[in-house]
Order: C-alpha cells, then structure tokens, then sequence
C-alpha cells in the first residue's frame, strides 16, 4: 500500500511541477504522469547511484553541486523515452528536478 502512495504522491508532484514550469510540457491524462512518475523512480533508484559512484570526484571537487547535474540528466532520460514529457533544454530539467524534490518533500510532509 505504503507503494501506491508513493506512486501518488509523486505522481501528483510532477503534475503539479510540470504545470507550474513553462519549459516543461506534459500530457495531461493520467497514464503519462504515472509513466513519468514510474521511470523517474526507477531512474533515480537504479541509474542514479551508479552514476553517483562514477562521479564521486566530481561531486567532492563541487561540494555536491554535480548532484545536481546528475538529476537534471534523469530528467532527460525520462524525457526521451516517454513521448507526452517534454524538457526544453538542461537548465529547464535542472529546475524540474529542483522544483520536483521540493514539491515532494511538501507533499509527503502534509500526507503524515
């Protein structure tokens, strides 16, 4: 159950993300917002370490700002395998991935 909610909620944050961000596009039916939702869980959760891993020097010489970079290239994957998302370029993925996390973090917050 504690899954579906998850699901949900971030569902429901990039909805909410993509509406307010005007260089991110996103069909409004349901099926692509929870496939986006689905394939940045399982990018974040998959991909994300590893290439964490990989860039740990980069990350430690920018005091962790290379995390960053990192989320904004999950954005763009998601965004070329998924056709109703659309990024306009890297610093719109960079502010989706930013804006996505805060918007998370609320909604997890009030769903306590």
């Amino acid at each position: 159950m504690n899954f579906f909610i998850n699901l949900l909620i971030s569902a429901i944050a990039v909805f909410m993300t993509a509406y307010v961000l005007p260089g991110v596009t996103l069909e409004q039916d349901i099926l692509t917002i929870l496939i986006v939702a689905v394939l940045l869980g399982i990018a974040n959760s998959v991909i994300k370490p590893i290439l964490h891993i990989l860039t740990f020097p980069i990350t430690i010489v920018t005091f962790g700002l290379f995390a960053l970079v990192i989320n904004a290239l999950m954005v763009m994957l998601v965004d070329y395998y998924v056709a109703g998302f659309s990024v306009s370029n890297f610093w719109w993925a960079l502010v989706f991935s930013i804006v996505l996390s805060l918007v998370s973090s609320v909604l997890r917050k009030i769903g306590e």
